[in-house]
């Protein structure tokens, strides 16, 4: 089994290792045979020019901050929302809860020209608010999983709040999202990993190349550079950098978020 797992992890690092290797070649070494793992010499400076080919710190701040609103509005719309549906008692709960989960079967090309020209009349094109305003009306996926997060916790909790003289805002906020920080967790990780590495909305939303995200920039430094295979993979990795740096932080959390709320890998 331990080998079985091993030979798995090899075939994904390889690529990773192959990125790394070729991102510190010079221009012959790329292609010299057989292939060079190890690079001699190393060209540190592939990535200094990887950052001065294109805008990349205005695009770091750009995704950053679509990220950062993404994550916060994602996470409180979601954890609110399944709260209402975990702890709440209202009618039709269970259907509305039903007919959330079946919007999770229509495929985002089916709402894609629907959704600009809706964005189109607002006169939200060529700005960050298409990107951002939706996650503040939470997301079907995460408002299950927050949802399987809090029917773990014992009713027990809600009913001794309310004796305190707590309102249901009060028992969400202080009582509830505290406890959930390994879901709040996992719901972060995923946020940012899809935020961070989206291409089709900025690309459908966003014209201004001021306002373009780290996706948008590389895909357009690949247009310009695409045979610099050294200076390229120098860019990509930087661009995903954060990423892995993030994963491996709250590995932790991450790992406890998805055994509490049930979802299988």
């Amino acid at each position: 089994m331990y080998a079985l797992l091993l030979a798995g992890s090899v075939m994904f690092l390889m690529p990773l290792a192959w990125m790394v290797s070729t991102s510190l070649k010079g221009d012959v070494g790329m292609f010299s045979i057989p292939p060079q793992w190890i690079p001699d010499p190393v060209h540190w400076d592939n990535f200094s020019k990887a950052v001065q080919s294109f805008p990349f710190l205005r695009y770091t701040f750009n995704t950053v901050l679509i990220t950062a609103l993404t994550m916060l509005g994602t996470m409180l719309s979601s954890a609110f929302c399944a709260y209402a549906f975990a702890k709440l008692r209202w009618p039709g709960r269970d259907f509305w809860f039903i007919v959330m989960l079946s919007t999770m079967m229509l495929p985002p090309q089916a709402t894609m020209i629907p959704l600009f020209i809706f964005y189109k009349e607002l006169g939200w094109i060529d700005s960050y608010l298409p990107l951002v305003v939706p996650s503040f009306f939470g997301s079907a996926l995460y408002i299950f999983l927050m949802r399987q997060f809090f029917m773990t916790i014992p009713k027990e909790l809600n009913e001794a709040a309310k004796l305190d003289g707590a309102s249901e805002f009060r028992i969400w906020w202080q009582l509830y999202m505290p406890l959930s920080k390994p879901a709040l967790a996992t719901l972060g990780i995923f946020t940012f990993m899809f935020t961070w590495n989206d291409f089709l909305g900025p690309l459908i939303y966003l014209n201004d190349p001021d306002s373009f995200t780290l996706a948008l920039g590389l895909r357009s430094f690949q247009q310009q550079f695409g045979t610099r295979w050294n200076v390229m993979m120098a860019a990509s990795l930087l661009v995903m950098l954060p990423t892995i740096v993030l994963f491996f932080s709250f590995q932790r959390y991450f790992i406890e978020g998805v055994t509490l709320t049930g979802v299988k890998g």
